[in-house]
């Protein structure tokens, strides 16, 4: 077993089509990405933490690369599932070209694009994401200067259950029985167990919290992790931080909003010579003075760069509703959403420079 090779060798059809590729939009942008990224040092990571397609048993796997380009493709075009990713690089004369599939190869099968999900890892991804922003930093831009640190809120891929039945639920789970289907064979499908409630502007709410923090020059997003959505925002904020080091540049000043005001978070970044730039809040025995009104409201024109990629990942990938019932599959998918939205950000910047 190995990588199937993919003969990029040009066929009738391509050359007859070669015209009409000189004004697709699609295809310039996608030629363009490929022109700022050096897709070989991705490569190396992914054969690095991608078994499959390493052993001389069974048939050839598809590249790993080619895999990964296919979900940047995902979330550039606002394909929504696997099935119709399939589809549509069975239809589209760019999305072969930018995979360097002949145009007389079928797409690999949807569930292939399943399983290399499934297999890899959230270091991995975090590591290949790290790589494009080094990259991009190499040819002259700050990316981590002034960091946005926020929230929010995404709907369960389930429908909501009380907190008494999750936890029977999650005590189920735990026994063999609960492993298996009506059938008894492994359970394959499942709901949502890694979800819980919160309650925001007086609404319930079930489901997930994604933290991020975004650079405030580029608007480049530097992290992105998922937990319950109970978890505390303010907690996150080191987090954030930390996963936000992508270069030898020290990061010299974090935005926040007033949740994450408090005592532990301005400590954290004293210790770390990080300029503070949490909002602040009235609190019990103090009021808000002229000065630390004015301050929050200069931190507000800084700090909304992580509000608009919330804003447009809402928008173009649904990002406000989780797409799969587990944390670790949904926070995977949030690393391709970074991945792509970067990718994708980076060129349309350096094109400008």
């Amino acid at each position: 077993m190995g990588y199937k090779q993919m003969d990029r060798n040009m066929t009738f059809a391509e050359v007859d089509l070669m015209t009409s590729m000189e004004h697709n939009r699609s295809l310039k942008m996608m030629e363009k990405i490929n022109q700022v990224i050096d897709w070989s040092k991705i490569e190396a990571v992914l054969l690095k933490h991608y078994a499959v397609g390493t052993t001389i048993e069974g048939a050839d796997a598809y590249p790993p690369l080619m895999l990964l380009k296919a979900f940047l493709l995902q979330k550039w075009f606002r394909i929504h599932s696997d099935p119709e990713l399939e589809n549509q690089i069975n239809d589209r004369i760019s999305f072969k070209n930018f995979l360097g599939l002949s145009f007389n190869k079928p797409s690999p099968d949807h569930s292939t694009f399943s399983r290399f999900r499934g297999r890899l890892s959230q270091e991995a991804m975090n590591m290949i994401n790290n790589l494009v922003l080094q990259q991009f930093s190499r040819k002259g831009l700050s990316i981590n200067e002034g960091v946005a640190v926020d929230a929010r809120l995404v709907h369960s891929a389930s429908h909501p259950i009380s907190n008494e039945e999750i936890q029977k639920e999650r005590e189920k789970r735990d026994t063999p029985e609960g492993k298996l289907d009506k059938n008894g064979n492994p359970l394959k499908f499942s709901r949502d167990l890694e979800s819980d409630w919160t309650v925001k502007n007086e609404i319930p709410h079930y489901g997930l919290k994604e933290h991020a923090s975004v650079d405030t020059e580029h608007g480049f997003v530097l992290s992105t992790e998922l937990t319950p959505a109970s978890v505390s925002d303010s907690i996150y904020l080191p987090y954030c931080v930390a996963a936000s080091c992508h270069t030898d540049e020290p990061i010299k000043k974090v935005y926040a909003d007033k949740g994450y005001y408090g005592e532990p978070n301005r400590t954290f970044l004293h210790i770390n010579h990080i300029e503070d730039g949490i909002m602040r809040k009235d609190t019990k025995s103090t009021k808000l003075t002229d000065y630390e009104k004015e301050r929050n409201k200069q931190i507000s024109k800084k700090r909304y760069i992580v509000e608009q990629y919330f804003g447009l990942s809402h928008l173009y990938n649904n990002a406000f509703r989780a797409r799969f019932t587990r944390i670790i599959k949904n926070a995977i998918d949030a690393l391709f959403r970074q991945m792509a939205f970067n990718l994708f950000r980076g060129e349309k910047i350096l094109r400008a420079v």
